[in-house]
């Protein structure tokens, strides 16, 4: 299996999508410094939001063979430059979390990540795990990833 690193401003749901991907029960932690689980990197929200901290996720990204930028469907901008993923030699994937959350945008969520450059976007709710099992699978595949969302925000 591919090993995959996240990064995201603080509370978009990097650890809460660690757990979901580990297979442990969601609880709240607030992630100190950068922790390695098995094939998941997990970062501090604090990495991505300083210029200075954020030079260090580039060489964390050098022990992964993913990077998952995370950007919350409830965020009003996105931290990420357009096209920056053509900075990273390796695969880059975009994860939309929160997107059952009210008056969340994960559509929004989606069109920043692909501007950034990701190809390959899912849309996740780590609580309800729908969206995990494809993240596991493409991690430990590869391959490709089925058409469409892979979760869908139903209507009540």
């Amino acid at each position: 299996m591919k090993k995959i690193i996240l990064m995201g401003r603080t509370g978009c749901g990097k650890t809460t999508l660690t757990q979901a991907l580990r297979g442990e029960n969601i609880h709240y932690h607030k992630t100190q410094y950068v922790n390695y689980h098995d094939v998941v990197i997990d970062t501090p929200g604090e990495y991505i939001e300083s210029k200075e901290l954020g030079r260090a996720l580039a060489l964390y990204a050098y022990e992964a063979d993913v990077v998952g930028l995370l950007l919350s469907a409830t965020e009003p901008y996105s931290l990420y430059s357009p096209n920056i993923t053509c900075m990273a030699n390796r695969d880059v994937i975009g994860i939309v979390t929160h997107v059952d959350c009210e008056g969340g945008n994960p559509e929004r969520a989606e069109n920043w990540l692909r501007l950034a450059g990701c190809k390959t976007v899912f849309w996740v709710n780590s609580r309800s795990r729908e969206g995990v099992d494809e993240i596991l699978a493409y991690l430990s595949k590869g391959g490709p990833v089925p058409k469409g969302k892979v979760f869908q925000k139903q209507e009540a």
